[in-house]
């Protein structure tokens, strides 16, 4: 009989500005359909619906000057410029008013989609995993204390790829804003520290391919770049 190996992943932990400690992640959490062009753009949803919740594995994130191999199984992979809150304490069924006091922090953050995958489970009903929940599918940026940031309910988030850009609006676009996302999410789980949550993304996504640098900048946070990368041939076999 084989004996099983227990293998200890290693923690994904993204650095935190002017700090020496690391933010350890627990959960991602992801918002879908936040903004109304976005739900134009894609043609899919009413846009009378509410905004909805899927995760990605903790492992999907990567940090700012990370190189992300282009993934298997797909022929149109897409960015979607993010907001991200990380969250510094239990919170739980709390109200949109008491939501700010459990965050610890804001980064800036691109959602990549399998987006040919993404439409195949949207055509068979099926949940969003083959589409969004994959290796190397949150790069996150550098996250600036909550403390040291005036207001996340407005300012700009941009979107470049090669210094072209492709997606630009204002927070204050968000269908549900931060407040609103964190006490929404909270009485579906218990938020805990460690806990990312992407806000969701405006219209402009599109395809990237290796050799594309994607750059997202979000008024008053540090910047995320990252570099999408030759995938293994191996893994597509």
């Amino acid at each position: 009989m084989t004996t099983p190996v227990l293998w200890q992943l290693a923690q994904t932990t993204l650095p935190v500005a002017g700090r020496t400690e690391e933010f350890p992640v627990r959960r991602v959490y992801c918002v879908g359909r936040n903004y109304l062009d976005h739900i134009r753009e894609m043609r899919e949803g009413d846009e009378r619906d509410d905004p909805f919740f899927f995760q990605k594995p903790t492992d999907a994130v990567v940090g700012d000057g990370s190189a992300v191999p282009y993934p298997p199984q797909t022929a149109d992979l897409q960015f979607e410029g993010e907001l991200v809150v990380a969250i510094g304490s239990a919170a739980s069924a709390v109200s949109p008013q008491e939501a700010l006091g459990h965050v610890f922090g804001y980064a800036a953050g691109i959602d990549l989609t399998r987006r040919d995958r993404q439409r195949d489970c949207r055509d068979m009903a099926r949940p969003w995993e083959a589409g969004k929940s994959f290796d190397n599918s949150a790069p996150c940026g550098v996250i600036l204390p909550a403390e040291r940031v005036p207001s996340i309910l407005t300012g700009q988030l941009a979107l470049s790829v090669n210094g072209h850009e492709h997606q630009r609006t204002s927070l204050e676009m968000m269908i549900w804003n931060v407040p609103e996302i964190i006490g929404h999410l909270s009485h579906s789980y218990r938020l805990m520290p460690g806990d990312l949550i992407y806000t969701g993304t405006p219209a402009g996504v599109a395809a990237v391919r290796p050799g594309d640098r994607i750059r997202v900048e979000i008024t008053g946070l540090p910047a995320l770049t990252v570099t999408i990368s030759e995938g293994d041939p191996r893994a597509s076999q």
